[in-house]
């Protein structure tokens, strides 16, 4: 079983709302910052994928809320490919507070376009794998 990938990420105040809580937008910015985080840390950079002409693109997305956030709080959040057949693949990720307390839950499709064609790739993990030096990083 592979190790969890998770980036810790600190609540700023500007990030809150009238009530104090984190801004629900926010919570899709701090998982785009774990998804890019995964794939820099599989060794496949932005540059890398413009470079070979594909981008990844979100379809769907689902956001479960769980306990509110609050500036100052550490929290960690967690991203994992999970691959299937066909052109897309699904992201899930946690955002948790750091005593564990689940804050949200992330869950979305996603798939890798080929930016000459403007259609998804038949295989993205077999595209990732080929531009990733640890693609184990991202279940492959």
């Amino acid at each position: 079983m592979r190790e969890e990938f998770a980036v810790p990420v600190t609540v700023r105040g500007y990030e809150t709302d009238v009530q104090g809580h984190l801004n629900q937008a926010v919570y899709l910015s701090y998982a785009e910052h774990a998804r890019w985080s995964l794939l820099e840390a599989a060794g496949i950079r932005q540059r890398d994928l413009t470079d070979s002409r594909l981008g990844p693109v979100v379809l769907e997305t689902v956001i479960r809320y769980r306990s509110e956030l609050l500036a100052g709080d550490e929290v960690r959040v967690t991203c994992a490919f999970v691959w299937g057949e066909g052109k897309t693949f699904r992201v899930v990720q946690r955002i948790e507070k750091a005593d564990g307390t689940l804050a949200a839950e992330v869950e979305g499709v996603s798939g890798l376009m080929d930016l000459t064609a403007r259609r998804l790739v038949a295989d993205p993990g077999g595209r990732f794998r080929q531009l990733a030096a640890e693609p184990g990083l991202m279940g492959l």
